[in-house]
């Protein structure tokens, strides 16, 4: 099981702010499709990963990164100064 965190407008179009996970994903991208093909609003909120971040155990990271004893994903959008 892996915790799967969702920010700003991904939570808001997925509906949820955390959920557990079961996996067989070795990356991240590899977990981004295994969302996608669960239903609908998924498959919004992953479809354009350019305007996406990710961290693997709060260390960001690429949608390549491995999965391996990871505890935590997290997905939110590009973070602006201001």
């Amino acid at each position: 099981m892996i915790d799967v965190l969702y920010f700003a407008w991904v939570r808001e179009r997925i509906g949820v702010p955390r959920e557990q996970v079961s996996t067989d994903a070795a990356t991240v991208a590899e977990l981004v499709e295994e969302l996608r093909a669960r239903e609908e609003r998924y498959a919004l909120a992953f479809s354009d990963l350019k305007a996406l971040r990710v961290a693997v155990d709060q260390d960001l990271t690429d949608f390549d990164a491995p999965l391996k004893g990871a505890r935590e994903v997290a997905f939110f959008p590009p973070m602006t100064g201001g």
